[in-house]
């Protein structure tokens, strides 16, 4: 727990953070690697390219400052933090080595502001919180039987075109057992691309958990007016074929939707957020056929849909499916399952909201805009859950507006 010393220091810091918190990460990532330049290999290049790794940074130095004493609030974001850093490998030897440069670097920025005892306050607070995510992390490589950066050797046996974005490559481990999961987890991908910088990126499971292989399904980025080319997943597009050898991470992820039990469940997608919940329904057609289950998702147009086969497969088996899907480039509705424009609650099949839980994943704005108009329709807030892809993870600690909630990576 925080001391009554510290505290007041740490309050402060709100404001202040909120108004220089960009320009602390930056002095921080350029100072971080400029030491220790074999970090690049840790960090998202490609968010660090277009900001939005500094953006996340000042987000959570900010978050953790305004709910420093909201356990409920930080407690899933911790949890989330945890199992994106044990698929990365970090250590409790990398939190010494972040926590100075991010006190120096909140140092030289606030200047004459930055008093010994605020600093002290940081030093403080950095310290519980990083001994908070040691300790979570230590639980999931104890669990998942692993050493932190331990990897395994898994050999591509199928390419699967869903469409011309989006390829599902079959993982099939050598000389291994096929790792277990919970639909809705992810691994993270290894890649050394040609320039030598190693990278890793988490790709969500996109099939029911099996004995025999993993499949994940990947997005080709490509380079749009703010935002550069995805390298790692242009180069998966590129150089997995089948025959090819890939080191992935065991799965990890704390965006687990209940697949076991018979009770009602709405799974709402857009884009490629499609991916953990197509593994969600394809394990639920393995366990619970009769179950009640609402799948809507929204994509650009039907040439950008992924996963229809799936979709079909379920639909042919599962008399309580219902599935709807908007397509956002159309200008008239198909059927009664198939709606122009982007998603809309009041467009969905009726469900009774007291009961089934809601799971979301997709971009931001997509599922702020679900999430506000699910409130308003009358969900309670304790069933709705989502996964939050990248570092947009701690929107709702920014906004305020969740309590206890499940985000998508």
């Amino acid at each position: 727990m925080l001391s009554t010393t510290s505290r007041p220091y740490i309050d402060a810091s709100v404001p202040i953070l909120r108004m220089h918190g960009l320009a602390i990460t930056k002095v921080f990532y350029k100072a971080l690697f400029e030491e220790h330049p074999e970090l690049h290999h840790v960090f998202n290049a490609g968010n660090q390219a277009n900001g939005s790794q500094q953006q996340s940074l000042a987000s959570a130095v900010f978050a953790y400052a305004a709910n420093i004493d909201n356990q409920a609030a930080l407690a899933p974001v911790i949890s989330r933090i945890a199992h994106k850093h044990a698929s990365l490998g970090i250590t409790a030897e990398h939190y010494p080595i972040v926590g100075r440069h991010l006190l120096a670097s909140i140092k030289e920025v606030l200047g004459d502001s930055a008093t010994a005892p605020l600093i002290d306050a940081w030093a403080e607070a950095y310290g519980l919180l990083a001994q908070i995510l040691i300790e979570e992390e230590a639980k999931l490589y104890k669990a998942s039987c692993i050493k932190p950066g331990d990897l395994l050797n898994m050999q591509v046996v199928a390419v699967e075109k869903q469409n011309t974005e989006v390829a599902s490559f079959v993982l099939v481990p050598i000389n291994a057992e096929v790792p277990h999961f919970k639909p809705g987890q992810y691994i993270s991908v290894a890649v050394r691309l040609p320039n030598g910088l190693r990278q890793l990126r988490q790709y969500s499971l996109s099939d029911a958990p099996n004995s025999e292989y993993l499949r994940i399904s990947v997005k080709r980025e490509v380079a749009r007016a703010k935002t550069p080319a995805g390298m790692v997943s242009n180069w998966l597009h590129e150089n997995l074929t089948v025959g090819s050898v890939i080191a992935v991470s065991k799965p990890f992820g704390e965006f687990t939707p209940d697949t076991e039990s018979n009770d009602p469940i709405v799974l709402l997608s857009a884009g490629v957020g499609i991916t953990p919940m197509i593994s969600v329904l394809n394990r639920i057609a393995q366990v619970s056929l009769q179950r009640h289950v609402i799948f809507a998702h929204a994509a650009r147009n039907a040439n950008l849909h992924p996963h229809r086969s799936d979709m079909e497969k379920a639909l042919a088996g599962m008399p309580n499916l219902k599935n709807i899907t908007f397509y956002e480039d159309d200008s008239a509705d198909t059927d009664a399952t198939t709606l122009a424009g982007r998603m809309q609650v009041n467009k969905l099949p009726l469900w009774d909201m007291n009961k089934a839980k809601v799971y979301m994943c997709g971009p931001l704005p997509f599922m702020q805009t679900q999430w506000h108009d699910l409130l308003a329709s009358g969900v309670p807030i304790k069933h709705l859950h989502r996964e939050v892809f990248g570092p947009d993870m701690l929107d709702h600690l920014e906004r305020g507006d969740e309590t206890k909630v499940k985000l998508c990576e």
